[in-house]
């Protein structure tokens, strides 16, 4: 078969190709929070934890109940409460240039628990009506940014951007870049992706998502810290008293984090011969959950199966797909032979092309 007809056979098809990362199981027994939590960690991998709408579609997918059921989520932090994006993936870096510093902002006690975007990032309450902007990670004409002219709070604008976009603009290098000032100015003030709450997943991971129905949902309610997915209200979110018996979800992760450093080829060969292969990425979803995995490495970069090709000169996963999603850091993109890509450990989690000689940790799928 000829090179490009192949080529165009795969990119027909890789954005429809979906690893199974992780599998959510719906425990009909009844138990409080914590005992759901130690028979998840002693049967599975931890109580479920989600990411996206795409996770909850597959939770709420993988059972007919239409009562209550515990998730991972729970608010027992003493009221202390971290900054977050709502962007699945996107990690919260504070930079004091961003933030108007009259106000209160970071974890000082504001006015609010949501950031609007002026000239500078404030933080106010999250009932105000405003403008807000979007984030499309789809790239329409190269545009990515859309201000909505409609006035809505924090949350309803959050529910809007989800819907008819990915999520609200979230992360410094949307907010404070080029496209965002071309969008905002001084005279009006914008809803972006930023809050702050005190609730934490019980695997330790930092995904931002919330699902909360605001009808049911009051965070001040200080004995109600464990969250609850609600099967008959489209899967939505509420908190009740730990204590109380529900049935739950467990979630099973299919990858490990091999914490030696290994040449690519060797991480290669060691995935392939001892688990299933090197971790591919082909969505921001899979991004989030292999970042999680990425923040636990002692190296500064986590080997990907993602390599350079001069033959064909593209970059190809080596389980044969092509790159539908991308995450190279600014300069990070060297096309070269001898390249393959590594994943920061921290900070955005950007992807990096290195000499395949280096040696770093590697993540496998299981």
């Amino acid at each position: 078969m000829q090179w490009s007809l192949y080529l165009l056979i795969l990119m027909g098809q890789c954005c429809l190709f979906t690893c199974r990362l992780y599998e959510y199981h719906f425990i009909k027994e009844n138990k409080s929070w914590s005992e759901a939590q130690t028979y998840c960690r002693e049967k599975y991998t931890d109580l479920a934890k989600v990411f996206d709408m795409t996770d909850m579609s597959r939770l709420r997918n993988s059972t007919q109940n239409q009562g209550e059921a515990w998730i991972g989520l729970n608010n027992n932090t003493g009221g202390n409460r971290t900054w977050r994006w709502s962007l699945p993936g996107v990690e919260y870096i504070h930079n004091d240039s961003s933030w108007n510093l009259n106000g209160r902002y970071g974890t000082e006690p504001g006015p609010g628990n949501c950031g609007r975007k002026r000239d500078k990032l404030v933080d106010v309450s999250c009932h105000h009506p405003m403008w807000f902007i979007c984030y499309d990670e789809k790239k329409k004409d190269n545009k990515k940014l859309y201000l909505i002219e409609e006035k809505k709070n924090w949350t309803q604008a959050q529910n809007y951007c989800r819907y008819n976009h990915t999520d609200l603009a979230s992360g410094l290098d949307q907010v404070d870049g080029e496209e965002m000032k071309a969008l905002i100015t001084t005279t009006f003030s914008a809803w972006v992706g930023l809050f702050r709450d005190s609730w934490r997943w019980s695997d330790g991971s930092n995904s931002s998502f919330r699902y909360w129905d605001m009808e049911l949902f009051n965070d001040e309610q200080s004995n109600k810290t464990c969250a609850m997915t609600l099967l008959n209200r489209s899967g939505k979110w509420s908190s009740d008293e730990c204590d109380k018996e529900k049935p739950f979800f467990c979630y099973d992760d299919k990858l490990i984090l091999i914490k030696e450093n290994k040449t690519w080829k060797e991480a290669l060969d060691y995935c392939r011969e001892s688990h299933r292969g090197l971790v591919s990425i082909t969505n921001l979803q899979e991004q989030g959950w292999v970042q999680d995995k990425a923040k636990n490495a002692s190296s500064p970069f986590v080997w990907l199966g993602l390599r350079y090709s001069c033959t064909l000169d593209l970059w190809f996963w080596v389980n044969d797909k092509l790159v539908c999603y991308e995450k190279w850091s600014r300069e990070g993109k060297t096309e070269d032979c001898g390249r393959a890509v590594g994943m920061m450990r921290g900070g955005q989690y950007e992807w990096v092309s290195q000499r395949d000689n280096e040696t770093y940790n590697f993540v496998c799928f299981k």
